[in-house]
């Protein structure tokens, strides 16, 4: 195998690896204030991600702090983009006025989950981010509503995988309230994200292999055992000669 990959975690969520995390990942996404993070944790997580070279995005949620943005809301298409665009806006003018380059979009938790199935979800998450930049890459999973309406809008899409996460038949991730939701084991998980490198698929909880691409592979920063993942991540890859980078425009 001879390419790279992007190594990536959510960061500046209030979880205590981040510092650890960024000297092992290659693009940070950084919670945008409204379902963790504030103003002053984006400043530090910028500068702390400068510091280690790490390529850095906006991770824009649900104004739902109380649920850590992992509640999926009723939300219109008109709020939708208006959500992004402050959260993405925001995050933008906090990086120019600290002389950073945004590279990314990545949307958090249920916005996520609901813009990859979604398509007017979709639709108004890639508009918002047109309307601050459009020359930001969007991680969207592969073959999702997410990266057909980005690709649609002729923006850069970067496919994202999860290492610490499991999958059900249809492409989407097994729910966080179900007891087969996270991995527990970071040498087995890159074993499997090997195989999608490899071969395009990853196994499902049902026992079938579901088609997947992997450019972008992501660790949570708030799982238990977040920095031996992307550690055993980072190692797996070194040893298979494949660069870990971060996506270019």
């Amino acid at each position: 195998m001879n390419f790279s990959v992007d190594l990536n975690a959510d960061l500046g969520e209030g979880a205590q690896q981040d510092d650890e995390l960024l000297g092992l990942v290659t693009s940070a996404n950084i919670a945008c204030g409204f379902h963790a993070g504030s103003v002053s944790t984006m400043r530090e997580s910028l500068l702390a991600a400068r510091e280690r070279g790490v390529a850095v995005g906006a991770h824009p949620g649900f104004d739902d702090c109380e649920n850590f943005g992992r509640r999926e809301l009723s939300v219109g298409a008109e709020e939708i983009f208006a959500l992004i665009v402050y959260q993405v806006g925001a995050f933008h003018a906090v990086a120019k006025s600290l002389g950073i380059h945004v590279q990314h979009v990545k949307p958090h938790g249920a916005l996520y989950n609901m813009a990859g199935r979604d398509e007017s979800v979709a639709d108004a998450v890639v508009e918002a981010i047109y309307a601050v930049d459009p020359q930001l890459i969007i991680f969207a999973p592969d073959a999702s509503a997410l990266s057909r309406a980005a690709e649609g809008q002729g923006m850069r899409v970067a496919r994202e995988v999860f290492a610490d996460r499991n999958y059900r038949s249809d492409g989407s991730l097994v729910p966080r309230d179900q007891p087969e939701a996270l991995l527990d084991d970071p040498a087995a998980a890159a074993d499997r994200v090997f195989r999608m490198l490899r071969e395009d698929k990853v196994r499902a909880i049902d026992g079938s292999d579901v088609a997947i691409r992997a450019e972008t592979i992501c660790v949570h920063g708030d799982t238990p055992r977040a920095v031996e993942f992307a550690r055993e991540l980072r190692l797996a890859l070194h040893q298979a000669g494949i660069v870990a980078a971060a996506p270019s425009a």
